[in-house]
């Protein structure tokens, strides 16, 4: 899928070692989605993940749903 208009950036959180992916946010409110891509295969598969869905996931992983610690 291509997604024309996505500016894609990965996360400051990312250490660069290259197992990263992307995301597009700037879509959410104008298509209600948040395309998501692999940084290595920047011309490869997308997934466009519900914008609902992906701000659960976030919140999630901020609030430490997550941590296996």
């Amino acid at each position: 899928m291509v997604i024309e208009s996505a500016r894609w950036f990965t996360s400051s959180y990312s250490s660069n070692g290259g197992a990263c992916v992307e995301v597009a946010a700037n879509l959410a409110t104008s298509r209600g989605i948040v395309p998501v891509r692999d940084s290595k295969v920047m011309g490869g598969p997308v997934v466009s993940v519900p914008a609902t869905a992906f701000v659960a996931f976030v919140a999630a992983v901020q609030g430490g749903t997550f941590d296996t610690a």
